[in-house]
């Protein structure tokens, strides 16, 4: 535990500055690395026992087995802007493709199939193709662009006014209504839907359309991927970023009192409202009214009930490409689909729930080698209500592998051995999760829009008596007390949920903006 008192010690930096982060999830670990690369002295306290928050991989279905504990497929983050930028491929991530990104199994029809290209994925969509291409377009025509556009905050002017309204079309109705109105076939809408579901929220809702069209379009430009050896190995190219540049990580190094960190100029939270607003330290008492009334009202979403599992063999998918995609929905038709997401967040236990499998293994077969060389692992999760608890035992997985057994017969055939992690086995791994909500909040109304509030200003946590972000003493004042100034760099801020590290950049850059160099100056911290 990182208690009250125990203070880390701190060393001269490049830069004269220093910060803290708490929480060393991919938002956390982006920020420190963009900091410690700009010459700060980091430390990241992290309350379990190895950092990666929801990112960390593991043999939990035996040797010679990698298990992504939590986030499997990347679509974000092989088009981050941030993790260009840090180059984590010179730190050793790899990223492998499967022969197709995404396919959503429909019974009695072919499968529909998400290409890593826009015309080609049109091509088989008949007489929606036209609209498909119309959708999809303002994305996949210069995807870096658009990134630019919305991974960042809503609230402001956006780089490429042109391109956002482009997309806005799609962006700004309901996902249910954009397919309603643009096709005509079942394996077009439920492709678009299944794309939508990741938003993980009623598909009737506002601005989800959005999430379809964004989604879709990542995956037919750079693709659905997963890291080599895991998401962990995201994980570990952000720490060799960091490490390589002095910072240091602390783990079993729970932070419940800001009084407990070092004398730093900034203290960055990788937690979630409620984790925020259950610390103590002064900069918690100064928070304005108006910012707790903002984390205090934040809500958390629909949850996850994840089954991880080792088969015998591949799973016998009834359309064979489903076994050549590394990212597979399985829900059904579009109207089940949307049942099973609207029962869920109305509290309600679908049973046919949606139900996303992660067939890694497929782009990379180092998922079972070894000991487990000849078995198949594959990952899966089901929306479910927040913090469900199940009616009995096995109640979840069965309706996962019902679900798969409609479209794979001889599923459960194959299972070998099964790992269940329940919303609440989620959250006690990793308190973030709350109610196993992996977004850091729903995604729903205008919360999936403006993060952590309606605000100019999400990043910085600012009191009332402290100097605003205009202020010209916060680029002079050194810190002023152990913890320094806060700010948000969690997936409760812009852009949300998603391993592509963009909370935890911007939260970085809004430190930097507040405090520059301290080196040629007079000026140095108590110590």
């Amino acid at each position: 535990m990182f208690s009250r008192g125990k203070r880390a010690s701190v060393q001269p930096t490049a830069s004269g500055r220093r910060a803290a982060v708490v929480g060393s999830g991919p938002n956390g670990l982006t920020a420190a690395a963009v900091l410690a690369k700009a010459g700060w002295q980091i430390d990241i306290y992290e309350k379990s026992d190895a950092p990666g928050g929801a990112a960390r991989s593991r043999d939990t279905l035996g040797p010679g087995t990698i298990v992504d504990l939590g986030a499997a497929g990347h679509p974000f983050g092989v088009a981050s802007p941030i993790f260009r930028e840090l180059e984590l491929e010179q730190h050793g991530l790899e990223w492998l493709h499967s022969e197709y990104p995404l396919a959503h199994p429909l019974g009695d029809r072919p499968a529909a199939v998400l290409h890593r290209d826009l015309d080609a994925t049109a091509a088989e969509l008949g007489p929606d193709a036209t609209a498909w291409r119309r959708i999809h377009r303002p994305v996949t025509a210069n995807v870096d662009a658009q990134l630019e556009n919305l991974l960042g905050p809503l609230l402001r002017f956006p780089k490429h006014p042109l391109r956002l309204a482009a997309f806005a079309p799609s962006a700004l109705p309901s996902a249910s209504a954009l397919t309603r109105l643009a096709f005509k076939n079942p394996a077009a809408r439920a492709l678009f839907l299944g794309s939508a579901a990741h938003v993980i929220a009623p598909l009737d809702q506002p601005f989800t359309g959005a999430f379809g069209t964004l989604f879709g379009g990542l995956g037919q430009t750079g693709g659905w991927p997963v890291p080599r050896g895991g998401t962990q190995a995201i994980v570990d190219a952000l720490i060799s970023v960091i490490e390589s540049a002095g910072g240091r990580i602390h783990t079993d190094a729970e932070v419940t009192d800001l009084r407990a960190l070092p004398e730093v100029d900034a203290t960055l939270l990788n937690l979630t409202p409620r984790q925020v607003l259950r610390l103590e330290g002064p900069q918690i008492d100064a928070l304005s009214r108006r910012m707790r009334h903002s984390l205090g009202h934040w809500r958390y979403g629909v949850g996850a009930h994840k089954v991880d599992y080792l088969l015998s063999g591949p799973v016998p998918w009834a359309d064979a490409r489903v076994g050549q995609a590394t990212t597979v929905h399985v829900a059904g038709s579009a109207g089940q689909l949307q049942r099973a997401e609207s029962l869920a967040a109305n509290g309600l236990m679908p049973e046919k729930p949606f139900v996303m499998v992660g067939q890694q293994q497929v782009a990379d077969p180092s998922r079972a080698s070894g000991p487990a060389a000849g078995y198949t692992v594959i990952w899966t999760y089901a929306h479910v209500p927040h913090g469900y608890e199940e009616q009995y035992p096995g109640e979840v997985a069965e309706r996962i592998e019902t679900q798969i057994e409609r479209f794979a017969p001889g599923f459960r055939d194959l299972i070998v051995f099964r790992n269940e992690t329940s919303p609440a086995q989620l959250e006690a791994w990793n308190p973030n999760l709350i109610g196993g909500d992996v977004a850091g909040g729903a995604m729903t109304g205008m919360q999936a829009i403006f993060r952590p509030g309606f605000t100019l200003d999400p990043y910085r946590l600012v009191g009332e008596d402290a100097p605003g972000r205009h202020d010209a003493r916060v680029a002079s004042a050194p810190a002023e007390q152990a913890g320094g100034r806060l700010y948000l760099c969690s997936a409760s801020t812009p852009p949300g949920a998603g391993v592509h590290g963009m909370p935890g950049a911007w939260a970085a850059r809004a430190a930097l903006a507040d405090f520059p160099s301290l080196v040629g100056t007079s000026e140095r911290h108590p110590h």
